[in-house]
């Protein structure tokens, strides 16, 4: 049996921890089965590294800072193989040009295109305990790249796929993905099971458990994740996996997140014609900003008004572009930076009709108005004033039937 370890950088935060992450690991090999160790940096490391380099240039150059920030895991493996070695077991660490995990060069945020088997495998049957950097990989010309924050994840998700792990363990500082914010709602429960399909979609919506890339490489290579907290010695944990038909029928939904970081903005008496709502949203492309929901009412006396929102961090470049396009097709913009994003989840979604009548009261009731909504097949997403966020999870929360202490049991 092959299992693949992730441990977060809170996880191996001070050699106590890394210790402790060593005997997990060591548990695991006295019971007969192969294991490989993602680690990240240890906490704080990173953006310790690249306060360093934006003290020395604005922009630093992102081959140059690759190299710089890889070396904080490269720290964390080699300080773990050092302890396993100590406590007297076969330890190596690999780096990612000599595991070969390949990617392409996008510098920051690459994406991991292969990862080739053969010295892990052969280490393994050396009877090593492998222990792999995260969030890194090589390009073609055998330079660094770095895979985006919470890339140890992805890390983990690819060698489990490549290799044909029998699990990949997240070990995080939380132990499990819970129905909400356990700081919002005391009455949150953690889930023992959630689908590819609902993870994704509150990773997405602002749960920050697991990195989206390592469930969207989860989901396409059928690699179950069982999310544990490293902190706790017993505990059973979230398995992520395909979705089973128990699943979808036991609750309609399964979480509420809950997002902050929302920005509003709008453009009144937008002329009526082919191309307007292009030149908008082609300027915001093009300046990497990323827009989430989109609403354009109904034409009238050759008119509409256009609103969508952005990330809060771009919501004053966003209004800028905006308003010069705004200005030159004689259009008003507004913006509103303290908007919340509420989303329920669930499979039951599918199969269960009134879920969004249902939400819609709830948030009525509390005299909470709603500005947009957006809807998938298994989510629905509203904006709201942000002093009404946490009101808004609370009460979702608790109508939707997540408060009831059976939420967890096993089935």
């Amino acid at each position: 049996m092959l299992v693949v370890q992730k441990y977060g950088g809170t996880s191996v935060r001070d050699v106590q921890r890394i210790q402790n992450v060593a005997r997990r690991a060591i548990d695991y090999k006295k019971r007969g089965m192969d294991v490989i160790v993602v680690v990240s940096a240890m906490s704080g490391e990173t953006d310790r590294l690249l306060n360093l380099a934006h003290e020395i240039a604005k922009f630093p150059d992102l081959r140059e800072t690759d190299v710089l920030i890889s070396t904080g895991e490269q720290v964390t493996s080699a300080l773990l193989a050092i302890t396993l070695v100590e406590m007297g077991y076969k330890a190596i660490s690999l780096m990612a040009d000599q595991v070969r995990i390949v990617s392409d060069s996008t510098y920051g945020f690459a994406r991991i295109a292969d990862v080739e088997e053969g010295a892990i495998r052969a280490r393994l049957k050396e009877g090593n305990i492998i222990i792999v950097p995260g969030f890194q990989g090589v390009d073609e010309f055998g330079y660094i790249t770095t895979l985006g924050r919470g890339g140890s994840d992805t890390t983990a998700v690819a060698l489990a796929a490549g290799l044909k792990a029998d699990v990949c363990e997240i070990y995080t500082d939380v132990d499990g993905v819970y129905t909400t914010d356990p700081n919002i709602c005391e009455k949150a429960r953690r889930l023992d099971r959630i689908s590819y399909e609902e993870m994704l979609e509150m990773a997405s919506l602002g749960a920050k458990v697991l990195q989206i890339r390592s469930v969207e490489l989860a989901q396409k290579y059928n690699v179950p994740i069982l999310v544990k907290s490293s902190l706790i010695e017993e505990g059973k944990g979230t398995l992520v996996c395909k979705e089973e038909k128990d699943m979808m029928e036991k609750v309609v939904i399964s979480g509420i997140t809950y997002n902050k970081n929302e920005t509003k903005i709008t453009v009144n008496r937008v002329p009526d014609k082919p191309g307007i709502a292009s030149k908008i949203f082609t300027a915001l492309s093009e300046a990497n900003i990323v827009v989430d929901m989109i609403v354009q009412n109904v034409s009238h006396e050759g008119y509409n008004d256009i609103t969508f929102t952005v990330v809060k961090a771009d919501g004053k470049k966003a209004f800028k572009i905006t308003s010069e396009i705004g200005e030159a097709i004689g259009a008003k913009v507004a913006i509103d930076e303290d908007m919340a994003k509420v989303s329920i989840v669930g499979l039951g979604m599918r199969s269960h009709s009134g879920v969004a009548s249902k939400m819609f009261t709830v948030l009525a009731a509390e005299g909470i108005n709603i500005e947009l909504i957006s809807t998938s097949e298994i989510k629905i997403s509203c904006v709201i004033e942000s002093k009404y966020g946490e009101l808004a999870v609370r009460a979702l929360h608790k109508n939707f039937g997540l408060d009831a202490e059976d939420v967890t049991e096993e089935s």
